[in-house]
């Protein structure tokens, strides 16, 4: 938390100083919201504008397929924004994806049961790349002797690196990716949750904190992925979900009465690391609590009000009867005790300033494609 202001609590969402960058309007507004309201917003197209948008990328996906077995990837984690991407793409739109799912060794029973009943139930195909544990486990390791807030990067580097390669590799012209700003227009600060492409921090928190080279696991880049994909190899990245009405819960709805797809306690949850990062490591470590931009992102879509946000903070993000269980299943996974894994938590807290990285890039890209009217997120 920011210890050289008070602590202040947006009147129009639930974000407040932990986001150290914050800044409130004279009526307490932060600018999440007011940047959503003057930039997202207006530039958000669903209805028949967001239909019209939807038929001509569909138009070009299917085009590029012609002649092969599929003519796009899909990016499968088992969590409801793929699993409901998955539903729509293939139903909806008449598009024939490979579903892609990457093993990185933290999959919830819960995810595997997911995936399979979308894949089986809507006759699809699914390729499944499994990473390196040993290489995995190293890294993630590093990235808890690194002292940063940020150590979900392990997994969702090689998440984006292998998609990437894949994709590469198969000539496939589109990504479809379930990103979407009706759950997601609230952006994770980046002092809470710093760029996960980031290659140049990955190695050097590694190279400082790792034991063994990184020879199998997949290592991408922002140039690689934002320049020589889109523009030389001419592979798009597209969000279907920005185009059509998704509302989370009859998201869900749907999905369990067809499929007896299974919802979790709170998004990102169906990977067991990112479950136990989120509602405990961040909140309990650095004072983050994610639910605080999930919930932001629903108040300002109209799923969710504040006061129904309010009253979910004011409650424990992790279960107290369970966490013991939790810290011993990490521990035990990453083969360190739970006393060692208890010293990371209780050492002192480091941030990406701490170590090198390609932040300019990402600030320099980002104004860009905000120039360009390419880039419609939040701020972050």
């Amino acid at each position: 938390m920011n210890k050289t202001r008070p602590y202040q609590v947006c009147t129009n969402c639930v974000m407040d100083t932990t986001d150290t960058q914050i800044v409130f309007d004279d009526k307490g507004v932060c600018d999440h919201c007011n940047s959503y309201y003057a930039h997202t917003l207006p530039n958000w197209h669903t209805g028949e504008q967001g239909q019209r948008e939807l038929d001509a990328m569909v138009a070009e996906i299917k085009k590029a397929g012609e002649g092969r077995d599929f003519d796009c990837i899909i990016g499968m984690s088992g969590g409801i924004d793929s699993s409901y991407l998955l539903y729509i793409a293939k139903e909806k739109l008449g598009l024939r994806p490979l579903v892609f799912h990457v093993d990185a060794g933290w999959n919830s029973q819960i995810a595997v049961n997911n995936i399979e009943k979308l894949v089986d139930g809507l006759g699809l195909d699914l390729y499944t790349e499994v990473i390196d544990w040993e290489e995995m486990k190293d890294l993630q390791l590093a990235f808890f002797k690194s002292g940063v807030s940020h150590i979900d990067t392990p997994q969702d580097h090689s998440f984006f690196a292998t998609m990437y390669k894949f994709a590469q590799k198969y000539d496939v012209k589109y990504i479809l990716t379930g990103a979407n700003l009706s759950t997601e227009c609230v952006r994770n600060p980046v002092e809470w949750m710093y760029y996960q492409s980031d290659s140049i921090q990955l190695r050097d928190i590694h190279r400082k904190f790792g034991q063994r080279p990184l020879k199998r696991y997949p290592v991408t880049s922002i140039l690689w992925h934002k320049i020589w994909l889109p523009y030389v190899k001419k592979i798009k990245v597209v969000r279907p979900l920005n185009n059509v009405e998704y509302i989370k819960q009859d998201a869900v709805k749907l999905l369990s009465e067809r499929f007896g797809w299974q919802p979790y306690p709170q998004k990102h949850f169906e990977s067991r690391f990112t479950r136990f990062y989120e509602s405990y490591w961040l909140p309990v470590k650095f004072g983050y609590d994610t639910r605080k931009v999930q919930f932001s992102s629903l108040i300002l879509t109209g799923q969710m009000t504040r006061e129904e946000a309010l009253t979910k903070l004011a409650t424990r993000p992790y279960d107290e009867a369970t966490i013991a269980q939790d810290f011993e299943f990490v521990a035990t996974k990453l083969g360190i005790t739970v006393n060692e894994l208890k010293g990371y938590l209780e050492a002192p807290n480091k941030t990406y300033r701490d170590y090198k990285s390609q932040r300019w890039i990402y600030d320099a890209g980002a104004k860009v494609m905000k120039a360009m009217g390419l880039e419609v997120g939040g701020k972050r």
